[in-house]
């Protein structure tokens, strides 16, 4: 088979970028091993991925499935707060908008039904091998046909992997290397519950489909998204240690510990009654370098995940998709540089986003008193528009540059070695994030004279 563009996954960033694609006159060739509906984690949407599906004229859609609605994210540790979807009007004004959760299961069906619909064709089967030239080129991939039927060659003038956590690209060495980073001694334990307490209210912030995170300690947390009309999702993100250190089977681990995360969360929960298998997932954050090139691209988790607890991942990788569609189609008409990546200010614009994220995490996980400060009294509508996705233009803000200035980190990015901040995990030497002896408020105090 020959096609311009072969799309390998055919979860929400694939069939994203497919539509994408559709609307530009291509016609993609989208590879999925698996057969949908499936399960997956995952669930919740930040402000700008329910704009994307507004964009793709899929809001009735979502409203038509009756996904919860979501307004915002609570955080509860010390002290909760609160942070609203909003979006930005015309003129950059501040305005109140709502996303959704879902259940992944039935939502990437429909977006992989809605793709096949509107064009993309369907490949079943698994990419096994990329197909490279002479020179190293990739002109396509090898596929073996989930019907047992055999293998099948797909030659393409591009590559997208949108393989996810398998980073398909990265691991055939086709991309430059891959770096792991400081969360990568986490796990994730997670299922679903049917009795839990939602919130009733009118505000905001009391609306039942809001995401909620009940914060343990450093690098111990809990979710709680909702579904549906009746199902949770909730789990629990712990250093791997602890895990061993209990002695618990992963249902007794995840019960006991939605008990004894947080009193609010405990309180939701009078019975824990699970209704789906009790999952682990690793939560670990890595990065790879150099993952666009002549002939191939790769996006969201297939080249960097940072930390999943504000829920970035579904958004980035479609995100990342929505905006590759105007360079796929330049590089196919012969628009782009000749010389080194084709797709290198595509590249960079990705990664400087990215880094956004990852200072924003970074601060919350190494100053969260801090953080809560920045949200609530210094940089309130920039931290809105951080955690709503809009980190891809109008960038860095005083408050990604206040938490790099918490972090210590300075980034520069007039190199091959651009996105590899000073201290970075990222680093080849795995240089430790900076942390200062002081407390947070006086650090803050300090750095920015609150």
């Amino acid at each position: 088979m020959k096609t311009r563009v072969a799309i390998i996954g055919g979860g929400p960033g694939g069939t994203t970028a497919a539509m994408y694609l559709l609307r530009q006159g291509l016609t993609p060739v989208i590879i999925e091993k698996e057969s949908f509906p499936r399960y997956r984690i995952g669930e919740s949407m930040t402000g700008e991925c329910g704009a994307i599906l507004r964009d793709l004229n899929l809001g009735m859609d979502m409203i038509e499935n009756k996904h919860p609605v979501k307004h915002g994210v609570k955080v509860y540790g010390k002290h909760p707060w609160f942070l609203p979807v909003m979006a930005r009007t015309p003129e950059g004004k501040l305005m109140d908008q709502t996303t959704w959760q879902v259940r992944r299961s039935d939502f990437d069906k429909m977006m992989l039904d809605e793709a096949v619909k509107r064009g993309a064709i369907l490949v079943h089967g698994q990419a096994t091998d990329p197909i490279l030239d002479e020179n190293g080129k990739v002109t396509g991939v090898q596929v073996r046909l989930a019907d047992g039927s055999g293998m099948m060659q797909i030659e393409s003038e591009l590559l997208m992997d949108f393989s996810g956590g398998a980073t398909f690209l990265a691991t055939k060495g086709v991309t430059g290397p891959k770096y792991l980073g400081n969360y990568d001694r986490q796990i994730a334990i997670f299922s679903q519950i049917e009795n839990g307490i939602r919130d009733n209210g009118e505000a905001r912030d009391e609306q039942n489909g809001n995401t909620l995170i009940f914060y343990k300690q450093k690098y111990h947390w809990a979710w709680w998204i909702p579904i549906d009309d009746k199902v949770t999702s909730v789990g629990v993100v712990t250093p791997a240690a602890y895990f061993m250190e209990q002695n618990e089977t992963k249902e007794e681990f995840l019960k006991r510990e939605l008990h004894n995360i947080h009193p609010e969360l405990t309180s939701r929960i009078p019975d824990v009654t699970l209704v789906e298998d009790t999952r682990v997932i690793k939560n670990y954050s890595y990065q790879v370098k150099q993952f666009c090139g002549e002939g191939y691209m790769a996006f969201g988790d297939a080249h960097r995940f940072v930390d999943p607890i504000f829920s970035f991942g579904m958004y980035v990788t479609m995100k990342e998709a929505q905006l590759a569609a105007p360079y796929v189609v330049k590089y196919l008409n012969g628009e782009l540089p000749k010389e080194g990546n084709p797709f290198e200010e595509y590249q960079v614009m990705v990664e400087k986003a990215i880094d956004v994220l990852e200072d924003a995490l970074d601060g919350f996980w190494e100053h969260p008193f801090a953080f809560a400060m920045l949200v609530y009294n210094r940089y309130v509508d920039q931290m809105i528009d951080i955690f709503a996705g809009r980190i891809y233009e109008n960038q860095p803000s005083e408050a990604v540059v206040a938490f790099r200035k918490l972090l210590k980190r300075e980034r520069t990015y007039d190199s091959d070695i651009y996105s590899v901040p000073i201290g970075s995990r990222y680093h080849a030497d795995r240089a430790p994030i900076w942390v200062d002896d002081t407390s947070d408020a006086e650090v803050m105090t300090k750095l920015l004279n609150l």
